[in-house]
C-alpha cells in the first residue's frame, strides 16, 4: 500500500544500466536555480558589504541627494569600500581613525591656508610646501613608535592623505572651507552606514571569532598529541591501514603555529568593540594572546615529535615497548587536560575535574621521567657475562 500511494504521488523516470541495476534520472538544475544556490553559499561578510555598497549609492544616483552632495558623493562610496571590514572591531577601529583624522587634518588644512593667504602672494606657496612637508613627514615617523602603529596607523595615513589633498587644493579653490566641509560631511555618511550594517543588521564579532578560534586550536592540538604518539609506537592498527586518520590528528599543531598574526588581529579589533553576548566592554582580550603563546609553544614540542617519526634514525624496538605505555598514558592525560580546558574556555564556566586531571598527568609526567631514568640498566651488559670475562 505504501508503494502505491509513492508510486502514485509523481513521475519517476529510471534507465537500466550495463549491470541490470536501474537509476533514477535528475533533472539538472537551470542557470537560475545554479545562481539561487551560488547566492545562497555566501555569508553574511559579503551580504553586509552589498547592503552598505547599494545604500550609499543611492546618494549618487538618486537626484534629490545628489543635489545636497554633488560629485562629493563619490568620496562616501570610497570611504564604504575601504572602511567597511569583516568584523564590527575592525570596522569600528576603521571609522574612528577615518572620521578623528579627516576632521583633524581638514581644520589643519584649513589653519594653514588661512596663515599662508595671509602672508601674500610671494610667500604662499612657501608656507604651504613646507606645512605639508612638515607635517607629513612627523605622521610618518610617527607610525614607527608601537601604540600610534598598534591603534592609529589607518588614522595616520588618512591624515597624509587629507592634509596633503585640502592643502595643495586650497592653492587653487577659493572656497576651501566648504570642500573641507562637504569632504568631511560625506566620510560621516560613509562611516555611519558602515557601522549602522555591521552593528545591528550583519554582526561578526572579532572578539566571539578569537574565542572559538583559540578553543578550536587547543582541541586541535590535544588530538595532534594524541596521533603524534600513537603513531611513533604504532598504537592504532588503524594507522596501518589509513593514511588519512593520522593526517587529520597531525595537521592541527600546523594550524596552531600558523594562527599568530590572526589571534593578534582579532584581538587588535576585540578592544574597540562595544559589550556583546558573554563579553563584558573590559574583557581581558590579552589573556587570550598569552593562551595562544603557550599553545604554540607546546606544538613546537609536538612537532619536534612528529619530526622523529619519520627520521631515519629510529630507537630500538626493546626501548619503544619499554616506554610506549608510560608515553601513551602521558599523551592521554595531556591530551585530557587540553581538551577540558578547551571546554572551560569555550563555555566560560570553571571546570570542576581540571584539578584532578592536572594531577594525574603530573603523576604520569613523573611516573616518564623514572622510566626514563632505569634506561641505563636496559642498555648495560649483563653483570654475569663481566664477571666471566678475563682480563688481557
Amino acid at each position: 500500500m505504501a508503494h502505491q500511494e509513492k508510486a502514485t504521488s509523481g513521475v519517476e523516470w529510471r534507465i537500466t544500466l550495463e549491470d541490470g541495476s536501474s537509476k533514477s534520472l535528475v533533472p539538472d538544475a537551470g542557470p537560475v536555480s545554479r545562481i539561487w544556490a551560488g547566492l545562497g553559499g555566501f555569508d553574511s561578510r559579503v551580504g553586509s558589504e552589498r547592503m552598505a555598497l547599494t545604500a550609499v549609492s543611492l546618494f549618487y544616483f538618486m537626484r534629490p541627494l545628489y543635489n545636497g552632495l554633488g560629485g562629493n558623493a563619490m568620496w562616501a562610496i570610497m570611504t564604504v569600500v575601504v572602511v567597511l571590514e569583516n568584523t564590527v572591531g575592525a570596522t569600528i577601529y576603521k571609522c574612528s581613525n577615518r572620521v578623528f583624522a579627516t576632521t583633524l587634518a581638514g581644520f589643519l588644512a584649513f589653519g594653514v591656508h588661512w596663515v599662508a593667504s595671509q602672508s601674500g602672494h610671494e610667500f604662499e606657496p612657501l608656507i604651504t610646501g613646507a606645512s605639508v612637508f612638515i607635517l607629513a613627514s612627523a605622521t610618518t615617523f610617527s607610525r614607527f613608535i608601537p601604540s600610534v602603529k598598534a591603534l592609529f596607523d589607518y588614522g595616520a595615513l588618512i591624515f597624509i592623505l587629507t592634509f596633503s589633498l585640502v592643502t595643495v587644493s586650497g592653492y587653487r579653490v577659493d572656497k576651501l572651507f566648504d570642500m573641507a566641509c562637504q569632504r568631511i560631511s560625506t566620510i560621516l555618511i560613509g562611516t555611519c552606514l558602515c557601522l549602522l550594517v555591521t552593528l545591528f543588521i550583519c554582526p561578526i564579532w572579532a572578539g566571539e571569532e578569537l574565542h572559538i578560534l583559540i578553543s578550536r586550536n587547543m582541541d586541535k592540538l590535544a588530538n595532534s598529541v594524541d596521533g603524534c604518539v600513537d603513531e611513533h609506537f604504532d598504537y592504532n592498527d588503524e594507522h596501518k591501514d589509513s593514511d588519512k586518520q593520522p593526517d587529520k590528528k597531525l595537521l592541527g599543531y600546523k594550524c596552531v603555529l600558523s594562527s599568530k598574526a590572526t589571534e593578534e588581529s582579532m584581538a587588535k579589533f576585540a578592544r574597540w568593540e562595544p559589550a556583546h553576548g558573554r563579553f563584558s566592554f573590559k574583557h581581558p582580550w590579552q589573556q587570550y594572546l598569552k593562551i595562544g603563546a603557550s599553545m604554540r609553544s607546546c606544538a613546537c614540542c609536538v612537532a619536534a615529535l612528529n619530526s622523529c617519526i619519520d627520521s631515519e634514525n629510529q630507537a630500538p624496538d626493546f626501548i619503544k615497548k619499554h616506554l610506549s605505555n608510560i608515553c601513551l598514558k602521558v599523551s592521554s592525560s595531556s591530551s585530557s587536560v587540553l581538551k577540558e580546558v578547551a571546554k572551560t574556555i569555550k563555555t566560560m564556566k570553571r571546570s570542576s575535574s581540571i584539578e584532578f586531571l592536572v594531577e594525574e598527568m603530573s603523576s604520569a609526567v613523573q611516573d616518564l621521567q623514572n622510566e626514563i631514568k632505569s634506561l641505563p640498566k636496559l642498555l648495560s651488559p649483563p653483570e654475569k657475562s663481566l664477571r666471566g670475562s678475563k682480563p688481557l
